[in-house]
């Protein structure tokens, strides 16, 4: 049964930096492209960036692109996503979620897709 497990979450400055990571057991990394998601108090979960089964595509959101860089290495079954010049508003908790597709693209347009998800890690940007 796959599982994914997010860490690396945390209390950061603005314009600091964390790496969270998304683990994957019971499954072949792969055969999945990941997103990162992020859910904000009282808003809605938004995507913040998804990479396809190879790494060879990637979509960041407009509000993370530029800073935030997401990556893989399937042979350790893990996903980062390395978040620089963090901002207050990039406040959340946040999940990586698995979609299991034959095809090497990620969705980013909508999350019904994506079957299983982590727990979630929790990402506080505050002076």
């Amino acid at each position: 049964q796959l599982q994914l497990v997010e860490s690396g979450g945390g209390l950061v400055q603005p314009g600091g930096s964390l790496r969270l990571s998304c683990v994957a057991s019971g499954f072949t990394l792969d055969a999945l492209a990941i997103g990162w998601f992020r859910q904000a108090p009282g808003k809605e979960r938004e995507v913040a960036s998804c990479i396809s089964r190879s790494g060879g595509r990637s979509y960041y959101a407009d509000s993370v692109k530029g800073r935030f860089t997401i990556s893989r290495d399937n042979a350790k079954n893990t996903v980062y996503l390395h978040m620089n010049m963090l901002k207050p508003e990039d406040t959340a908790t946040y999940y990586c979620a698995a979609e299991k597709t034959p095809y090497d693209l990620c969705s980013y347009y909508s999350s019904s897709s994506y079957d299983n998800w982590g727990q979630g890690t929790q990402v506080t940007v505050s002076s």
